[in-house]
């Protein structure tokens, strides 16, 4: 493989662009080289703080620089489309954040552009990349559990429990009409697919918008914050808070998923259980370097996230030895590397990859729609 440095642009500095920022610091051949924000002084004090020798204010100039071979597109949902349109027209790779875009309309348009332009396209879902997640898929596929019966998955969070809690993502031109099923119930979907080794063919949904008006205050600071001030307005709401979503897989194997960004207590609750005919395993992102081993007749086990423990592909996602605990952020690192090792090696243009290409992030968002369409007819729909 050919180590040859490669020059990053980072567009979006809030909470995920940082991450995304020392997430490519911690792979060996990459460098950090230029950021973009159209908040000037944040773009200005994150080029301080971590020490990236250029910013811009116009993400533009940044795609424009001749010496950037890759773009992360950290922004919200409403610019991943430009943003990552024009950087593939220019030549570059792109890592896009999740949902790839507002709608299968713009994430097909996507991917058309990127698979006539030759570059190396990624989404952002990073639980995936988990070590544990990774040997789920393994224990599926060489038939640990006997045959698979059933999956279950929750993904629960607090942010928005009150109604003076709000974010850009609960405006649908900014975040799409789907909000709760696109921000983490497509983690939900991309996650139980890969380790299931197969698509989601059907759905049906019941969404719930708990706040139909919301406060909008005088202060936020963005996601997960819980800054507030003076009641500014009242918003309605039209995306939904939770919901609950019965699938069925391509072997015709159920899973079913509780999603809700208003379960108080709740900060990043992603756990998936996949139950066979002979043993169960059980995943919780919380405690992400442990996978529950459940059994009928014989005491329960707890697999811990070491390479001598696993098996397959796995290993290669398990950096530490035991006791010293892997956690989201080398979720996020490993799959970026995976993305990058596939620019090195030119195995981007493969179809099959263990991250997420466009053509994945469209999958996913095919699935939204789904969503969406089911709990408006009240009806399963075919994806």
């Amino acid at each position: 493989m050919d180590l040859e440095t490669l020059n990053i642009g980072v567009i979006g500095t809030g909470f995920i662009g940082k991450q995304h920022i020392e997430a490519i610091r911690r792979i060996p051949g990459t460098n950090v080289c230029a950021i973009a924000d159209r908040d000037e002084e944040m773009a200005k004090k994150t080029s301080e703080l971590l020490c990236v020798p250029r910013y811009y204010t116009d993400y533009r100039k940044l795609i424009e620089d001749d010496s950037i071979d890759v773009i992360h597109n950290c922004t919200p949902s409403f610019m991943h489309l430009p943003i990552s349109k024009e950087a593939i027209l220019k030549g570059k790779h792109i890592y896009c954040e999740k949902p790839l875009a507002l709608n299968t309309a713009q994430s097909y348009e996507l991917l058309k552009v990127a698979e006539e332009n030759n570059v190396a396209t990624g989404v952002n879902f990073n639980y995936r990349h988990n070590a544990v997640v990774q040997e789920m898929r393994e224990k599926v596929a060489t038939g640990f559990l006997g045959k698979v019966l059933e999956l279950c998955g929750e993904y629960l969070q607090d942010w928005l429990l009150y109604d003076t809690d709000f974010d850009w993502r609960l405006d649908p031109k900014m975040g799409g009409e789907s909000r709760a099923v696109a921000d983490i119930g497509s983690h939900c979907f991309d996650t139980a697919q890969f380790i299931m080794g197969q698509k989601i063919v059907s759905v049906y949904a019941h969404l719930m918008t708990m706040h139909p008006t919301r406060k909008r205050c005088e202060k936020s600071d963005g996601t997960f914050s819980s800054s507030r001030g003076r009641v500014i307005e009242e918003v309605a709401v039209s995306s939904e808070d939770a919901a609950f979503i019965i699938g069925k897989f391509e072997d015709g194997t159920s899973c079913l998923f509780n999603i809700s960004q208003v379960c108080a207590g709740k900060k990043n609750g992603f756990n998936l259980t996949v139950s066979g005919s002979l043993k169960s395993l059980a995943w919780h992102q919380e405690r992400c370097d442990m996978l529950e081993i459940g059994n009928r007749d014989e005491p329960n086990q707890i697999l811990y996230a070491d390479a001598k423990y696993l098996t397959g592909f796995a290993k290669s996602y398990a950096h530490l030895p035991a006791g010293h605990a892997a956690g989201w952020h080398d979720a996020l690192t490993n799959g970026i590397r995976a993305y990058y090792e596939s620019i090195w090696d030119g195995s981007y243009k493969n179809s099959s990859q263990h991250y997420v290409s466009f053509e994945g992030g469209h999958q996913i968002m095919k699935l939204v729609e789904a969503c969406l369409e089911s709990h408006k007819t009240g009806e399963w729909v075919n994806v």
